[in-house]
């Protein structure tokens, strides 16, 4: 009988295609995924610790499985596997604090896995966990490693990179997750012709800085944390994008997780020039205020980011912009509050999301003194939650009575181009509408931050 592998994935998209490339070598070597993770013979569990909340969450997952496993005679045999970030940030003190667990992958072991879990399914139970994680992750994927996709049939997420060269003082992944590394335009291309041959109707290229994609690969002056796309010194995310929309089928891709720094004209240009490029760009700007984009280090000032918003927005019909910001950072005067939430309502963002700033450890901001209180905090963070919620609303009543194209996703569920999946609005639609297909609706009503269609 083959091993049964158990599997939970926890955190973003980016950790998900991790979690799918490790099943695709499990099930290349003959291992079956179930879904009860109490039946199987190994369980993983894929792990984020980006900020507190998905740290807590992970820990507790892990606790969890270690208890249930102590508690059930019949999962006396089973192993348990820690993968991903929070093995990678904590590589030093997990094995310490959690020895129930039988091992631990890094980053960078994910194309290893059959390997680790034979030699957990071997090792005793009184032994020492199993600890392959290195220090620096270097690891990427190409069109040829295998996946399982967890996803949907008509919708993937395709990582185009890996790794970060910003310094942003709030966020840890540069150090988890390594230097950015771009994957080559032919090897996302190829990978692009097959998700599409089998089905995929929303192509979603994700990388911890999707705008940075090929300038690490460019020949002569390297790029600098301000470099805009330019295609003429190399691949770009721009020469990606025409290189896809000349790609035959009829499918929609979404572009996620771009920094505002190293936006160009070529880029609104191109996105405005490639029909199947989505009218929606994901652009987190964490602040309007100079004082917090500095202590941020973002490498961009307030002035900058509205002449950039307002190019795309003339550059590009029907764009629907997505962004978040962080309210709290270490600080942050009410003046800053106060700029960034008549910002919000000025400019009025079709998508928004305000994050309440989170103290992570081994950040620069960690160390900086005007830590704010976290009552102050959630008092800033109801504020703008308040004012992106009356937005949401005026842009949903802009939509009524418009025919729009939608990707239905399950019975009587669609979402439209503007929408991103798991953050953004849905559509819902009749309940015999195809699933996995694109279908024209007329908007009726609309309900929160969700339409209704017929």
């Amino acid at each position: 009988m083959p091993t049964q592998i158990g599997l939970i994935s926890l955190g973003c998209a980016k950790n998900l295609i991790d979690s799918e490339i490790m099943l695709g070598h499990l099930r290349n070597d003959g291992m079956t995924l179930i879904p009860d993770p109490e039946l199987a013979d190994v369980l993983i569990i894929n792990t984020c610790s980006f900020i507190d909340v998905a740290k807590d969450e992970s820990v507790g997952t892990i606790i969890e499985a270690v208890n249930d496993r102590a508690e059930d005679p019949a999962r006396e045999k089973q192993k348990i596997i820690v993968a991903g970030c929070l093995s990678q940030r904590f590589q030093k003190d997990l094995p310490g604090l959690l020895p129930e667990v039988d091992a631990f992958i890094g980053l960078d072991q994910i194309e290893s896995v059959t390997s680790i879990v034979r030699q957990a399914l071997e090792k005793d139970a009184d032994t020492a966990s199993i600890d392959t994680v290195t220090p620096k992750s270097r690891y990427i994927p190409d069109y040829k490693t295998p996946r399982f996709r967890l996803t949907p049939n008509h919708m993937a997420y395709l990582k185009i990179a890996e790794g970060c060269n910003h310094t942003c003082a709030f966020c840890i992944i540069p150090k988890i997750r390594g230097q950015h590394r771009s994957r080559t335009q032919d090897s996302v291309v190829q990978e692009t012709k097959g998700l599409i041959a089998s089905g995929v109707k929303e192509i979603n290229l994700i990388s911890q800085d999707t705008t940075y994609f090929g300038m690490d690969l460019w020949e002569g002056k390297r790029p600098n944390p301000t470099s805009g796309v330019d295609s003429s010194r190399g691949d770009s995310l721009a020469s990606l994008l025409r290189a896809l929309n000349d790609l035959e089928g009829d499918f929609w891709i979404r572009i996620l997780y771009t920094h505002p720094a190293h936006w160009s004209d070529e880029l609104i240009q191109t996105i405005a020039e490639c029909p199947k490029v989505a009218r929606y760009v994901d652009i987190p700007l964490q602040h309007i205020s100079d004082h917090m984009l500095k202590l941020m280090n973002r490498k961009t000032d307030g002035q900058y980011i509205r002449d950039l918003l307002q190019r795309m927005r003339d550059g590009i019909p029907d764009l629907a912009i997505r962004t978040t910001f962080i309210t709290g950072f270490p600080n942050e005067t009410q003046a800053d509050h106060d700029e960034l939430l008549e910002f919000i309502n000025t400019f009025q963002f079709e998508r928004c999301g305000i994050f309440q700033y989170s103290k992570e450890e081994g950040t620069r901001a960690f160390k900086h003194e005007g830590h704010i209180n976290h009552m102050t905090i959630k008092k800033r963070h109801r504020e703008l939650t308040s004012a992106i919620d009356k937005i949401a609303q005026k842009v949903n009543d802009k939509a009524l009575g418009k025919t729009i194209r939608v990707l239905v996703e399950e019975e009587g569920i669609a979402r439209s181009m503007w929408d991103a999946p798991d953050i953004d609005g849905r559509v819902f639609v009749p309940m015999d509408a195809p699933v996995g297909e694109f279908i024209d609706v007329t908007v009726t009503d609309q309900r929160g931050y969700d339409l209704i269609a017929k």
